[in-house]
């Protein structure tokens, strides 16, 4: 799972694929969640604990839009995506500190109340920090110091534009597919602005193949 932000907001990408040991068991869960139209968060870690964690943002989902007072004429603000994560890391660091950790590490991303984009990370410790790409996994090996090539500081992130932070996030997705054996070639991808959340969660890797793979000498039973 990965992340980067740009000027006018932030992209966001996971595979769909959740593992049982080192058995790629289940080849269609989507560990991207919409919130809402400012913030998306992207799951990793323990499929029940996620399941657990999405049922949670539902209900405060629901609670956020019809708890308010049904006479008000002006429609309650979105909950930005800073909001989210702080909600997010308590609830970690209260499990954590009943000794019930939730088993997971989670990528906030969207837009915080002034409409600027945000994105941070939580995970079972309640251990929280942002920056402008952040990757969990192999993405955190592999990934990672590609975007940071693209994105090195927060500055940075104001010059990249909406094309060009989808592109690098592509990329990526196609380095961790060939270099981690655990991997698959699905996966969500979700792009956050002013706009709204544009998620797609059956992308593909363009041409991917291991047909390459047969023209290299010594592979298989060739004769060299």
């Amino acid at each position: 799972m990965l992340a980067v932000k740009y000027k006018d907001g932030v992209v966001i990408a996971a595979d769909n694929l959740a593992s049982y040991g080192s058995l790629a068991r289940f080849t269609d869960v989507k560990r991207l969640k919409q919130f809402n139209r400012k913030a998306v968060v992207g799951f990793g870690g323990d499929v029940s604990d996620m399941q657990y964690l999405d049922r949670l943002l539902n209900s405060l989902d629901v609670e956020e839009n019809y708890g308010g007072d049904a006479t008000e004429s002006e429609a309650q603000p979105h909950m930005s995506a800073k909001n989210l994560h702080a909600y997010l890391s308590k609830v970690m660091y209260k499990r954590r500190s009943d000794f019930n950790p939730l088993w997971n590490a989670m990528l906030v991303a969207g837009l915080d109340e002034a409409d600027k984009p945000f994105l941070a990370y939580a995970d079972l410790l309640g251990t929280t920090y942002s920056s402008p790409s952040l990757a969990t996994g192999f993405g955190a090996h592999l990934a990672q110091p590609i975007m940071r090539r693209v994105v090195p500081t927060e500055a940075a992130s104001q010059d990249l534009s909406k094309e060009q932070a989808v592109d690098c996030v592509k990329e990526c997705m196609k380095v961790l597919f060939y270099r981690d054996a655990r991997s698959m070639p699905v996966y969500s991808i979700a792009v956050i602005d002013g706009s709204g959340v544009s998620l797609k969660e059956n992308e593909k890797l363009e041409n991917q193949s291991w047909a390459f793979a047969e023209q290299i000498k010594g592979y298989g039973t060739q004769t060299v």
